[in-house]
């Protein structure tokens, strides 16, 4: 966990979460929108990168070869 500054309004914060915690569920969505509606997605591009070179899925590379090709029945594509 990360040290709290000490010129930060730890009061204002906890107000500002009940408030936040007394809306509904619409208008948290719409707080939300408002809160992140600037920032960018990333693109299908972009997440197949960071899939590919992030790191997540190395454990496959020590994983044996459990399936060939000969394995199963073709699939049929009309």
């Amino acid at each position: 966990m990360e040290a709290i500054s000490s010129d930060v309004n730890i009061q204002l914060v906890e107000s500002l979460l009940q408030v936040i915690h007394s809306l509904s569920a619409s208008e948290q969505a719409l707080l939300l929108d408002k809160l992140l509606g600037d920032v960018p997605y990333p693109s299908t591009v972009e997440m197949m990168h960071l899939a590919e070179q992030g790191g997540s899925f190395n454990f496959w590379q020590h994983e044996p070869e459990l399936y060939t090709t000969n394995d199963g029945e073709p699939v049929a594509w009309s």
